[in-house]
């Protein structure tokens, strides 16, 4: 589905993420195939001068795709070249979606007040901190969001329990 190395990973999980969105609405698998091979390809030119794998945070805004009483442009570039309108499209996905696609991790949230869901997380080996700009990088990109977001949900190292009476 996508060719760039670099960033194939997070790409295709975003992709498969919004595709499977889709799949419950009309839409047949062929529109489905090209609809992902469009979104790839289209996120793969955007984010080339803009993946930072040794700061995956910085550019997390600009790779942000989202819905919030409008569509995403690049989402609807993906839409019409299978015949889809902008307004079609909005119609078929939840009216509030936050896609983050880094480095590394991508994460959604349905809703602006929804829990941020990691999709695809992959280890990466980084040696500690030694100096204090490296420090700011220690946090993960889901981390940061929660934290200026202000989210208290659990980390993913939480054990919850609970009671039933």
């Amino acid at each position: 589905m996508c060719n760039d190395v670099t960033m194939k990973l997070e790409i295709e999980s975003a992709v498969t993420f919004v595709a499977s969105l889709l799949r419950a609405s009309s839409l047949h698998d062929p529109q489905l195939d090209s609809f992902s091979r469009s979104l790839c390809q289209l996120l793969a030119e955007r984010y080339q001068q803009h993946w930072f794998p040794d700061k995956p945070c910085k550019g997390s805004a600009y790779r942000c795709i989202r819905i919030n009483h409008k569509m995403d442009p690049l989402l609807g570039q993906a839409a019409i070249c299978i015949g889809l309108s902008t307004e079609q499209l909005f119609r078929l996905l939840p009216r509030e979606l936050t896609l983050w696609i880094d480095p590394f991790e991508v994460s959604y949230r349905i809703g602006e007040d929804g829990s941020i869901c990691v999709l695809y997380e992959a280890t990466r080996v980084t040696l500690p901190p030694t100096t204090p700009e490296q420090c700011s990088y220690t946090l993960g990109c889901k981390e940061s969001r929660e934290y200026v977001l202000g989210r208290t949900s659990p980390s993913r190292s939480y054990a919850m329990m609970t009671v039933s009476g």
